[in-house]
């Protein structure tokens, strides 16, 4: 089981910005004092060539990303200062989404601690997503006929708004999201599958409105990859979130889909989504869950 991660993913932001941020440094850490992972296991990615970019995202948006003119009104969108550090951590983790793709076809599953940057459109970004990792992945999959078909599992509590743009036309991605029906982005993109959840929505609910649906995807459209964004902004605790999973349901979430794939023999590259807990302590054990399931299952 391999796992993304570099220094650059610490990228430090203004103190308003930076509690989120925060989570980059300790989770690693965590995983290998329990001893989830060893040093072995983590890789840096180099960063993402502007070829792979121009695959999802358009030339007028990567020139204003490159050349540091983005209006006042893009970078707001976006919300994080704009900054060539900013722009340079994008692109070393939308390479780790793609790296953990190939390190999923030989090992079953991988894991980028970062990413999940699914409010990236093709022309623009917003929601504090720059590039579209697992866009970007999939299309540079299929652009080197690595795969014919990818599922994208998006269960982070907002809509996967700009990944569904990005794949309204194409076929051979389907997209998959289930999250909070009255959370961000308010104007919803239209996903090949959209669940929209009910705000309180608990881990009874959840959990058997995702397997309702989970079964039946993988074993009809049977993919060659499975791009899972395993968000814990899900949790009851969560400060954005409006939905009522426990730690202990989200952790089952990420078994139920790491299980059906595992059983179906399904390569899965995972990306970490959104954690938004007021307590840090919290984000870091839902995430450090994901990466315990994955290990009991692969290792």
């Amino acid at each position: 089981m391999r796992v993304a991660y570099s220094p650059i993913y610490r990228y430090q932001l203004p103190p308003k910005h930076r509690f989120p941020m925060d989570k980059y440094t300790l989770l690693p850490e965590q995983l290998l004092y329990e001893g989830t992972l060893t040093e072995s296991q983590f890789f840096t990615a180099a960063p993402l060539t502007e070829e792979a970019i121009l695959r999802t995202h358009t030339a007028a948006y990567w020139s204003k990303l490159r050349d540091g003119s983005l209006s006042a009104k893009e970078a707001r969108a976006i919300g994080f200062p704009m900054r060539p550090e900013l722009i340079a951590r994008g692109r070393v983790i939308a390479q780790g989404t793609l790296d953990c793709a190939r390190y999923a076809f030989r090992d079953g599953v991988a894991l980028n601690i970062a990413g999940g940057t699914h409010h990236a459109f093709a022309d623009w970004g917003e929601g504090f997503c720059v590039f579209n990792d697992i866009a970007i992945a999939a299309n540079e999959l299929l652009a080197t006929g690595e795969i014919e078909r990818a599922l994208i599992i998006d269960l982070d509590v907002h809509q996967g708004n700009g990944t569904a743009s990005i794949f309204a036309h194409e076929p051979r991605v389907f997209t998959f999201s289930m999250h909070g029906a009255r959370n961000y982005p308010t104007r919803k993109e239209r996903s090949d599958l959209d669940i929209g959840l009910p705000d309180g929505t608990g881990d009874e609910v959840y959990l058997e409105t995702l397997s309702n649906h989970l079964y039946g995807l993988l074993d009809g459209l049977r993919p060659d990859i499975v791009f899972y964004l395993s968000g814990v902004d899900v949790l009851e605790s969560d400060k954005l979130g409006r939905l009522s999973l426990s730690l202990r349901g989200c952790m089952e979430r990420d078994r139920l889909v790491l299980h059906a794939c595992h059983e179906r023999a399904l390569p899965v590259a995972i990306s970490m989504g959104g954690g938004y807990s007021e307590r840090l302590a919290i984000i870091i054990e839902a995430h450090a869950n994901t990466y315990r399931v994955a290990s009991s299952l692969y290792d």
